[in-house]
């Protein structure tokens, strides 16, 4: 990685490079100087036409201001992270600021404000870097400036693609410091907002500005249902990629696995969503398995849970549990087909007007009474249910909803999210599964390192619901057909 030339202190950031060179900066000539200040083209962007998102955003920060009319409300995307040293994390803007903004710079913060006249409502902006300035050297001799890190929209082109006025962001924190009247702020993505309104904002109002936005994202508009059906439809030809090569990652570990998925990841849309969990053999009975460096082997089971995210930054969350010969043992599809009848029975009861719960219930029941028809736990299953003895080899909940998070809408009151009611537009996943350690000694030593997990992403329709992911086969025989095709068997 080429190594710019930085200043030494921050203030001397903020001055012409005439008065910053003695030494900080060597070969930087006064002649090279002038020479960078001319001879650049104009690259202005003009007859710009909005974003896909930009009116659906529009709706969004309308729906926000009459929540909290009167009141300041400063939404930041977030900063670059540092990953070690003077190398930083890619960005991934906040979830509030995308889903307010359809944007994804970093260190933007979009601000709705009182109206002067005491109407309600707010006027907004949106304060973002603007291009970097050629006479003082900033474009050149700034590790932001634009010859590193590459051209950014003017604010006149982030105006016209996002449909809201835009300012520069190093004008905000001394306007916010001098702001008077009530003022939210979404926390924990810009220590230095959040600096400059310390003594205006209190952890109470700033969460209830939180979980509003986490509420807001329940029920999907059009344009979301259409983005999350390009994550699925981009997360089932990885899922195909990662068949072609299960060969390949025999020869080496899960984490050619986990490479082949992220290249359609990133060809296709911006990113994984997650972390991908590649789980082979026994990994498959650990949830949250992102190591990926483990053998693969034939004979074993591959539990691939994985989602593409969008260039918009929706995500996918879908997993197949595959023999990675492709044929399954009698065992392993005794297993499967039980997680596949507890899944058939969970998507069936997501409709609108159902309990959230609902799902999750179905699904629990119909594995408590496989567990109780093998002799792995004594009966009944009312019984079983009751005290929850299932779960030693269920273990988690049986879905979640879906969005720009994997988990979206994480902060969403009980009352409306867990304990609520399905609506249409909602998107969640289902996701049941059994997993036998490979230390339990309560079950047959020819259970113990089997993990099975199938997981759909499902929208809530006015009659009921749609299987987004309904491309990929999920019963035994369709999977091993659908693998067999793939490998040209």
């Amino acid at each position: 990685m080429t190594d710019e030339l930085t200043p030494e202190t921050p203030d001397e950031e903020e001055q012409p490079i005439k008065q910053r060179k003695n030494g900080l900066y060597p070969g930087v000539s006064d002649e090279l100087t002038e020479n960078m200040k001319s001879g650049w083209a104009d690259t202005e962007l003009r007859d710009l036409e909005p974003i896909a998102q930009a009116a659906h955003a529009a709706r969004r920060r309308a729906a926000l201001s009459a929540r909290f009319p009167g009141e300041r409300l400063v939404i930041p995307a977030g900063v670059l992270k540092t990953r070690s040293n003077d190398t930083e994390y890619p960005f991934r803007a906040s979830t509030e600021y995308v889903y307010l903004t359809g944007d994804q710079t970093d260190g933007s913060v979009l601000v709705l404000e009182p109206r002067g006249d005491g109407a309600d409502g707010h006027d907004e902006t949106l304060y973002r870097l603007p291009r970097s300035n050629r006479e003082n050297g900033e474009f050149w001799l700034n590790g932001m400036g634009e010859l590193w890190v590459g051209r950014r929209h003017s604010l006149d082109e982030s105006a016209a693609l996002l449909g809201v006025g835009c300012k520069d962001v190093r004008e905000l924190a001394d306007l916010l410091k001098e702001a008077a009247g009530p003022v939210r702020v979404v926390r924990g993505h810009d220590t230095s907002i959040e600096g400059a309104l310390h003594d205006k904002v209190t952890a109470e109002r700033d969460e209830e500005l939180r979980v509003y936005l986490s509420e807001a994202r329940l029920v999907k508009d059009d344009f979301e249902i259409g983005e999350l059906q390009k994550a699925v439809d981009s997360t089932a030809r990885g899922f195909e990629d990662v068949v072609k090569v299960l060969h390949k990652a025999e020869a080496t570990s899960e984490r050619y696995i986990e490479g082949t998925f992220f290249l359609r990841a990133r060809v296709e849309g911006n990113d994984v969503g997650y972390g991908s969990i590649c789980a082979a053999g026994p990994h498959a009975t650990t949830l949250h398995w992102v190591r990926n460096d483990g053998a693969v082997r034939s004979g074993d089971l591959l539990l691939l849970d994985a989602g593409v995210e969008t260039t918009t930054l929706y995500t996918a969350d879908v997993t197949r549990t595959l023999p990675i010969n492709g044929r399954f043992t009698d065992l392993q599809r005794k297993i499967y087909d039980a997680v596949h009848e507890a899944q058939e029975a969970g998507i069936a009861a997501v409709k609108p007007g159902a309990a959230f719960r609902d799902f999750h219930d179905a699904a629990q029941r119909v594995l408590a009474e496989k567990l109780v028809a093998w002799g792995l736990v004594e009966g009944p299953v009312e019984r079983v249910l009751e005290l929850g003895l299932q779960r030693r080899w269920t273990l988690h909940g049986t879905g979640h909803m879906l969005g720009l998070d994997v988990h979206d809408c994480a902060a969403a009151r009980t009352e409306g999210y867990v304990n609520g009611t399905l609506e249409p537009g909602m998107v969640l996943t289902v996701e049941p599964g059994l997993y036998f350690q490979a230390d339990d000694l309560t079950v047959p030593e020819e259970y113990r390192g089997v993990g099975v997990r199938i997981e759909d992403d499902i929208l809530v329709t006015e009659d009921g619901n749609r299987n987004l992911s309904a491309a990929l086969p999920r019963r035994s025989d369709e999977v091993e057909a659908w693998m067999a095709g793939l490998l040209g068997k």
